[in-house]
């Protein structure tokens, strides 16, 4: 048997049901009688309470029906929205890397005008060793754009190395730091002359031809030059000298000298096609501020 109160509870909902399907009856036959319209209030007040609960029971329905009628369109406009904002992030990508390189090209023509050097530019296009070498890359520039073998190779920082073989439309550049390269110096304002090697690392190793020269740390150097600029013209910078350590003998020393150069973000590159009328000397090289002459 069911409890007392459950009992009690089915017949008040019976009866206002009967009430309900009366007033609706009544209500349908004469909706401006004023008892009908009494009554009628009488049970809004009583059954607006379940009404609104089971409205709000169903607007999330309702609402989800209608938002998976619309995801069609909707779907569209998300995948459309979407490449939009892929083409855009392509062309900003673009536009600074553009920028990038044109920052990149000017410095380089400043430096070929400071020099007196008629260059070709090109790009790095790869890395890596080439015949037994452990420090060249390969410029997007080649027999087609007047290159050959024993050019030098700058770029607006300074002295890159030299061009070791030509193709039709692509070289390889030997870098200054390959341990087989060997550079004629000249050092700033006092003229010292010597040779620069690679070490295959991120320094390079100098001597003089005077062992017993003045050099200090922050001492600056150039290309020499060869002779017809080939390999090498002169003037390019190459380098700050960063540690002088004298052997235990006294009259050796180690000179080591950090590049201009970033040789691990190569990007834009000029090779010398034709050598200066005159040797530039130290124009090429930076202020102390870091700006060209």
């Amino acid at each position: 048997m069911l409890p007392t109160d459950d009992r009690h509870a089915r017949r008040v909902l019976a009866v206002l049901l009967a009430v309900s399907f009366a007033l609706i009856t009544l209500d349908a036959r004469s909706p401006n009688s004023p008892p009908i319209a009494t009554m009628r209030d009488v049970a809004a007040s009583v059954f607006g309470p379940l009404q609104q609960g089971a409205t709000t029971l169903v607007s999330p329905v309702d609402e989800v029906r209608e938002r998976i009628g619309n995801s069609q369109p909707l779907s569209a406009e998300v995948e459309r929205l979407r490449s939009e904002n892929s083409a855009l992030r392509q062309q900003l990508s673009a536009t600074t890397v553009n920028q990038a390189e044109a920052e990149e090209l000017s410095r380089l023509l400043q430096v070929a005008g400071a020099g007196g050097y008629r260059i070709v530019s090109a790009r790095v296009i790869g890395i890596g060793p080439a015949q037994g070498l452990t420090r060249t890359v390969t410029v997007d520039a080649g027999r087609a754009d007047g290159l050959k073998p024993e050019l030098t190779v700058i770029n607006s920082e300074g002295l890159v190395g030299r061009v070791l073989a030509a193709g039709v439309h692509s070289s390889t550049v030997l870098l200054t730091v390959d341990p087989s390269v060997s550079v004629g110096i000249r050092m700033e304002a006092t003229g010292e002359i010597g040779v620069v090697t690679g070490t295959g690392g991120a320094v390079l190793s100098l001597q003089l031809l005077n062992p017993q020269a003045r050099l200090y740390p922050g001492d600056r150097l150039v290309t020499f030059g060869s002779t017809a600029g080939r390999p090498y013209v002169p003037g390019v910078p190459i380098g700050v000298v960063v540690s002088v350590a004298r052997g235990a003998d006294g009259a050796s020393r180690t000179v080591e000298v950090v590049p201009y150069v970033r040789f691990t973000s190569l990007d834009v590159v000029g090779i010398v096609v034709e050598p200066p009328s005159r040797d530039p000397r130290d124009a090429v090289l930076p202020r102390r501020d870091g700006t060209l002459r």
